[in-house]
């Protein structure tokens, strides 16, 4: 496993297949930079691009993802925008506490994500949340909502409409955690054929997905001790949809600017789910591409475009200058 890693990790900074031509090239000083630092008694990794005293765009990753999953839509906003990407601990490059040490929970990985913000004394930003990234980015944005300055929503959820009955034997598994039934839910979700399928399902052409995608998160899924972290929050992720009426409630008091972008042929959240989100949020803009979960796999560059377009009515908004949002 251990040169697998290496071999994927050697290509892992491949941008997926989009077409960026209509966008400017990035300066030298907005190339992407690979630190570590502690926060919340744990040492997180995060990529990070872009002028230091522009507005600031937090990019969430989900499951079974990384940051990695960033690395072809830095480059198509740091020209502008100061962006970070944060792994999770026990995810990608981040360090993997043992769960007698760390809880695993969507609480505990959303106030390690704020610290760690705090550690890099940003105060103001924009949240990208994806998959797992809607729970821990919407636990902040309820928590802190002076902080917020606009929401960017890819197949993330907080409405019942966007899970429908492939989440059946996660419920399931929610009512009833039984080794049988983790062991089941560890089979189906966490195995290589299943990381390959977030990838793949509903895509326009599976030939311009790269895999060392769904070979650099299984490598990550298969290291000791993670399959359990990941089953320990898995489980928690029913405590999210209890949460959902705080965060629509959130929605409503704050009016946060929203762009919600969806891959339409996600059977995880459904689009339902992406509509949903007007109605607490009735000026959110839904766009929808023709792909999968992993939608910035083939369409990094057109959302790019619609998030340069979402911040720079945003600095309109708020007076035409980055200092005016922070």
């Amino acid at each position: 496993m251990d040169k697998l890693l290496t071999a994927v990790l050697a290509t892992s900074m491949l941008l997926p297949a989009a077409d960026a031509s209509a966008l400017p090239p990035p300066a030298q000083s907005a190339m992407t930079r690979h630190s570590v630092v502690e926060a919340d008694g744990v040492e997180i990794f995060y990529r990070e691009a872009g002028p230091k005293d522009a507005p600031v765009i937090v990019l969430l990753h989900g499951l079974p993802s990384s940051s990695h999953m960033y690395r072809g839509l830095m480059p198509l906003l740091s020209d502008r925008y100061r962006v970070i990407a944060p792994d999770y601990p026990g995810f990608g490059a981040s360090a993997v506490p043992d769960p007698a040490d760390y809880e695993y929970s969507f609480d505990r990985i959303a106030q390690s994500m704020h610290r760690l913000l705090r550690k890099l004394d940003v105060k103001s930003y924009s949240l990208y949340l994806f998959d797992y990234g809607a729970p821990v980015g919407l636990r902040i944005a309820a928590s802190h909502p002076e902080e917020i300055e606009g929401l960017i929503i890819q197949n993330g959820n907080a409405y019942e409409e966007g899970m429908g009955s492939l989440w059946d034997p996660l419920r399931a598994y929610w009512k009833e955690r039984t080794p049988q039934r983790s062991q089941q839910i560890a089979d189906k979700l966490l195995s290589l054929s299943s990381t390959k399928w977030h990838y793949l399902h509903g895509v326009r052409d599976p030939s311009a997905i790269a895999p060392e995608n769904w070979l650099l998160d299984q490598a990550l899924l298969d290291r000791p001790g993670v399959q359990d972290i990941q089953l320990r929050l898995l489980y928690d992720y029913g405590s999210n949809p209890s949460h959902y009426p705080a965060w629509q409630a959130y929605f409503r008091k704050h009016q946060p600017p929203a762009l919600i972008v969806w891959g339409k042929n996600d059977p995880i959240f459904l689009t339902p789910g992406a509509y949903a989100y007007q109605r607490d949020l009735p000026k959110a803009q839904v766009h929808l591409f023709d792909t999968g979960h992993f939608a910035l796999e083939e369409d990094a560059a057109p959302i790019a475009g619609l998030i340069r377009d979402f911040m720079d009515s945003n600095e309109r908004a708020h007076g035409g200058s980055a200092g005016a949002l922070r």
